[in-house]
């Protein structure tokens, strides 16, 4: 069976660092973005099983990067966990709003992160 693979979309080089040690010890394959723009093209190109999405990239939101994704035919369906430093009121209702499943805010425990992503990825398939 083929490595699921996970898209990170991070700005923050010590970030991606983080979860590239995370997921190490998995059978996950990991595509990483350093920007939005970036992220919705490899989205689009890599076919993500899940996706892992800061919420505050440069130029372009991880808002904006979200409903974009939801737009597309190719990743409409793809789950997707926000992931942020700046966890105020409300914005876990506005990440839902913009079409991520999940939400976790930094800094987040290792096992728990492991949780959430196996949450989505280790389902038993399903007929749409």
């Amino acid at each position: 069976m083929a490595k699921k693979r996970i898209l990170h979309i991070e700005d923050n080089p010590s970030n991606r660092k983080a979860v590239q040690h995370i997921l190490r010890a998995t059978d996950y394959k990991l595509v990483e973005a350093a920007n939005g723009e970036e992220g919705i093209t490899l989205a689009l190109e890599e076919n993500p099983d899940l996706i892992l999405l800061d919420i505050q990239l440069p130029r372009i939101s991880g808002y904006d990067v979200a409903r974009r994704l939801r737009s597309e035919e190719k990743t409409r369906r793809v789950p997707i966990i926000a992931v942020t430093s700046y966890a105020l009121s409300g914005d876990e209702e506005t990440a839902s709003e913009m079409g991520c499943n999940d939400y976790i805010s930094k800094p987040y425990r290792p096992k728990v992160l492991l949780e959430r992503i196996r949450r989505f990825l280790e389902k038993e398939p399903h007929a749409e």
